[in-house]
């Protein structure tokens, strides 16, 4: 039973959400180009990493603006979700007196023409630069004629930056480089990539969300009833290896994880399993899991089988597929039904003249005489054995019987020593 069954209906299973996973990630991807959320986050997180919450004033937009960042997108900068002053957003600190913005961007938040990828290093020499040389850009900031930047200038006019939180960042940077321009980059560098690994977490959970969203109305919008699908293959043989032979084509092209949406759904019709509001609405009416009663077939198990699907969606179509090919694996490793291993091995060949038991007896028994009558007018004749005539055969003792002992046999330690060798 496990050896086939219930293998083939795990890969249908596992075929079924990666294809759903396909469709749910081109659907992600659409409304990603559509409202650039990514850059939303980046830009939200960089205000908190700043310490400039609204991003109307202050270090953000000085950042924004830096001429090594301001090149990375269309046009001006434009903040996005801006918190309102005074909302549990906001965290004072009482010995200071500093707003500290704690943003969490909205799930659909908008980007904009803000970038979508920063290079950390950009940011370093950015800072570094607004630094020693403030955050205005006009011909004295620009003119070719104007003082190097070095790690000196920098910390000597560090209070350009406005913010006493990023300055001890800076200074920080700069006193543990002790001196190299390289370093002092690196440890800025450090300090942002850190900073963007929560901001990758928060788009992480949002994205989860999304398809979580996005599959479950895919499940309900297609009918795609996990149970149901389960019970379907259980019933069919020939549905399930249709859909083996399907999934092993698939496992073997690595760019089927890549392909478009349409793609997918067109894969998935042609898997032809109770898919869709044709074939109704509720659990089979047949089977262990249409049994249960109405209230469990017309309600719990398609709820049940939709939520299933969305959550299997989350996950993403790269899991799907590397489980896909192990679970291939596994079947390729497992004996059919009804069969044994033993029964692999080559049978073994019957001797000359045996004759076979059961239906046809006589039709062996009789092609067994004629192979054995031609076996013998063909064969030459073996001649008989003669009688070996041994004159030593006193001499040698072949003839005693060493078996019991007796006063006759003479025993090692009574034997002479010896003598001679080779030499």
């Amino acid at each position: 039973m496990f050896g086939s069954q219930m293998l083939e209906i795990a890969i249908g299973v596992i075929f079924v959400f990666l294809l759903v996973s396909l469709i749910a990630s081109a659907i992600r991807e659409l409304i990603e180009a559509k409202l650039k959320t990514r850059a939303a986050y980046l830009e939200q997180g960089l205000r908190e990493l700043l310490n400039d919450p609204a991003g109307t004033k202050g270090l953000a937009r000085a950042v924004f603006e830096h001429p090594l960042i301001f090149g990375l997108y269309a046009s001006g900068y434009e903040p996005t979700g801006d918190p309102e002053p005074g909302t549990k957003n906001d965290v004072k600190h009482a010995e200071n007196g500093i707003t500290v913005s704690n943003l969490k961007p909205a799930m659909l938040a908008r980007g904009g023409t803000l970038p979508s990828y920063i290079p950390s290093r950009s940011i370093a020499v950015a800072l570094l630069d607004l630094a020693a040389r403030g955050a205005r850009t006009d011909a004295v900031s620009g003119d070719p004629d104007a003082p190097p930047l070095t790690l000196a200038a920098a910390r000597a006019n560090v209070a350009n930056l406005g913010d006493p939180f990023i300055q001890r960042v800076v200074l920080a940077a700069i006193d543990d480089a002790r001196g190299d321009m390289a370093s002092a980059q690196a440890n800025l560098m450090a300090w942002f990539d850190a900073g963007m690994e929560r901001v990758s977490g928060w788009y992480k959970r949002s994205t989860h969300w999304i398809l979580f969203w996005i599959g479950l109305g895919l499940a309900v919008g297609l009918n795609i009833n996990t149970l149901r699908i389960i019970d379907y293959l259980s019933r069919n043989p020939t549905a399930r290896a249709v859909i083996v032979e399907q999934a092993r084509a698939a496992t073997a092209d690595t760019a089927f994880v890549r392909q478009s949406g349409a793609e997918a759904r067109a894969a998935l019709d042609s898997l032809h399993l109770p898919i869709g509001w044709a074939s109704g609405w509720g659990a089979p009416s047949t089977g262990e899991i249409g049994a249960r009663g109405p209230l469990w077939g017309g309600i719990f198990a398609p709820i049940l089988g939709w939520l299933i699907t969305a959550l299997a969606a989350t996950v993403g179509a790269p899991f799907w597929f590397d489980l896909l090919k192990k679970v291939m694996v596994v079947r390729s490793t497992v004996a059919p039904k009804g069969t044994d291993r033993r029964s692999a091995e080559p049978a073994p060949v019957p001797q000359m003249g045996a004759v076979s038991p059961g239906v046809g007896d006589d039709v062996h028994a009789a092609g067994a005489r004629a192979v054995s009558s031609m076996a013998t007018a063909t064969a030459p004749p073996i001649p008989a054995l003669r009688p070996v005539n041994d004159r030593e055969l006193a001499v040698d003792a072949c003839d005693v019987d060493f078996s019991a002992e007796g006063p006759h046999i003479t025993r090692d330690d009574e034997l002479p020593a010896a003598e001679g060798g080779v030499a």
